[in-house]
């Protein structure tokens, strides 16, 4: 598992961001902030791909270099990964998307259900998939995603990304993701869920924080 925030960095000026109830409220910075950790995340991820040298002529000789062997798929789960999801295709320019539409149903006993609506993706067969998701709660949106995705073939890796996280999700898909190797690769682990399952300390709806509330 790897943490972005265990390791001192500018990364945590945009967690700080992120978190403070007065800043957030500038949409627009809120969103650059998540496509930000999304873009630290997407070049810390990159070197755990398969590379290959080649050749590359410049106007005084030639030089040799190191490159990504496939493109990665990168997975957005709508609608608060939009922004996150832009920082990962900012660095991995040539990569392939898909995209899920999820959202979840509290029910009166407190249980929380996730429905998945839009679905769209590439083939995945032997590839390796970045699911974006911001905000890794429960866990169960990255779980279903995944089930629904496999329809488009088996991934040789899946890389589940989130800029925050908590620990009950990361057990959540510990016990339930089988068969697929699977590493997290987080901004900050946090403390808990709470009664709402929202992530504590957190810093609330980074959908109606990005985009406005929804009805």
């Amino acid at each position: 598992m790897f943490i972005l925030s265990n390791t001192p960095s500018v990364a945590n000026q945009f967690i700080l961001e992120l978190r403070d109830k007065k800043i957030q409220q500038d949409r627009m910075r809120f969103r650059k902030n998540l496509e930000r950790l999304g873009e630290i995340l997407a070049y810390e991820i990159s070197k755990s791909f398969e590379y290959k040298e080649v050749k590359v002529e410049t106007p005084l000789a030639i030089a040799s270099t190191k490159i990504i062997t496939s493109k990665p798929v990168i997975i957005s789960i709508l609608r608060a990964s939009l922004p996150f999801y832009q920082g990962f295709l900012n660095i991995l320019d040539q990569a392939e998307s898909g995209f899920i539409g999820a959202f979840r149903e509290e029910n009166i006993d407190g249980n929380i259900k996730v429905n998945l609506g839009y679905h769209a993706s590439p083939s995945l067969e032997g590839k390796d998939v970045i699911i974006a998701d911001p905000m890794l709660a429960t866990g169960k949106s990255i779980i279903k995603t995944i089930n629904a995705i496999l329809a488009h073939g088996k991934p040789n890796r899946i890389y589940i990304a989130a800029a925050f996280a908590a620990p009950e999700g990361i057990e959540y898909i510990q016990k339930n993701l089988k068969n697929i190797p699977f590493t997290f690769w987080l901004g900050t682990l946090d403390e808990k869920l709470n009664h709402l399952s929202y992530i504590v300390p957190g810093l609330g709806d980074a959908g109606d924080l990005s985009f406005g509330p929804k009805l």
